[in-house]
Parts: C-alpha cells; structure tokens; sequence
C-alpha cells in the first residue's frame, strides 16, 4: 500500500515502510484517517443442534447468526462445528486471534463429548492417541476414554489439536460406532460450563491475555 502512494503522514506520502509511529495521529489511507483496531473480545457461545457456523446458507437452513442475540458486535466464530454437533464455540472480533486459535501448530486442545451406538473398548480408543489414517487422510493424536456405557450406548470424552472436517465422527465410524450425539465441552481453558445452548457471554480481557501469553 506504501508503494502503491495509498498511505499518508500529515499530508506526505510515505514512500518506505521504515517510518516508526507512536500512534496513528496524522495517518491516512486513502485519504481517510486510520483508526487503531478495537480491543479485542471473545466470547462463548452454546452452538444448539441443528445450525450452520456460518453466515448465510444458500439452502435457507439456520445459522449461527440466527441464534445469537442483538447487540452483539461483529463477531467471527473460531473454527466450526458441523450442523448437528453442539457445544462450545468461541467467537471474536480480533482475526488474529482467530488464526492463532485455529491453527494445529499452536496446540489449542479441543475437548467433546460423544454419544456413541455400539461397541468399543479403552484399549481400541487408546490407540488414537498414536494417530489413525482413514480413506488417505490422516488425523493425529486423540486422547479418548470410554466414560460410561449404557446398554448399545456409551459417552465418550475426546480431545485433540487439529479439528479436521467430521473427524471425530469419521474416527468413531471408523471403529464402527455411529454418533448420536456430539457436544464439544471446551476450547483451550474456555468451557461450556454455566451455558445454555443459544446463550452467549463475554469473557474478560485480563483471562485473553494470559491465554494469549501461552499461544507463543
């Protein structure tokens, strides 16, 4: 943008990047004056079954924007969760942040809950913690314990880093057990705890920050 002429200092265009600001004062883009980003928020939101983490859906089907309540400012949501799956989804207005969330390299650990039909022992969940390779895709390490079983049912807790598209589904299919239920409980330190689905609330900057400091 500086080599393109678009950026200004008190009127001059700047033609190096190697100019060092105390503050944005005098500083225009376009001609209009460069505003500092707004302070970063993050939110927790209890996705309910049955929405898409998306802005709109060309199928006309619920999104998440449709359940949040008004007043909110422009959020993004961190990652997705699948049109059926509930739970926990963090949502900011801070992209950066957003990108060191998402990303596997930063190690963010993703905890769900799943309701699973079928059989499968500890030691079978165990073993995806090596890592799996399902129809040539490879999903890492999965830490999984078998909570409790209920008759052809049981609850399942898994965490993971990476979060590829439907893993935990795929890997349970996998191991032949079908989903009828999946709650992701936690991202990071951030719980699900105290919310209802449909429900939002803000957590504090000072919890950001030192979640922040331990991203790298």
């Amino acid at each position: 943008m500086i080599a393109e002429g678009r950026i200004a200092l008190n009127g001059e265009k700047l033609t190096t990047p190697a100019t060092l600001l105390e503050n944005l004062s005098g500083v225009t883009v376009d001609g209009k004056a460069a505003r500092p980003a707004a302070p970063t928020r993050l939110f927790r939101f209890y996705k309910p079954q049955g929405t898409l983490t998306a802005a709109h859906d060309a199928k006309g089907r619920p999104t998440i924007y449709d359940r949040l309540p008004a007043g909110l400012p422009r959020l993004m949501p961190v990652g997705r969760l699948d049109f059926m799956t509930e739970g926990l989804l963090l949502l900011t207005n801070d992209g950066e942040l957003k990108r060191q969330l998402e990303l596997p390299r930063t190690g963010v650990v993703r905890t769900y809950r799943a309701r699973a039909f079928g059989r499968v022992t500890q030691d079978q969940l165990e073993r995806l913690a090596e890592g799996i390779a399902i129809d040539g895709v490879h999903y890492g390490s999965i830490n999984a314990n078998l909570e409790r079983r209920t008759g052809s049912n049981c609850w399942i807790e898994m965490s993971l880093t990476e979060g590829k598209n439907r893993e935990i589904r795929r890997v349970l299919a996998h191991l032949g057990l079908q989903v009828s239920r999946l709650i992701r409980t936690a991202y990071g330190p951030f719980t699900v705890e105290a919310i209802e689905p449909g429900e939002v609330d803000e957590i504090e900057s000072g919890e950001i920050e030192v979640f922040r400091k331990t991203l790298g």
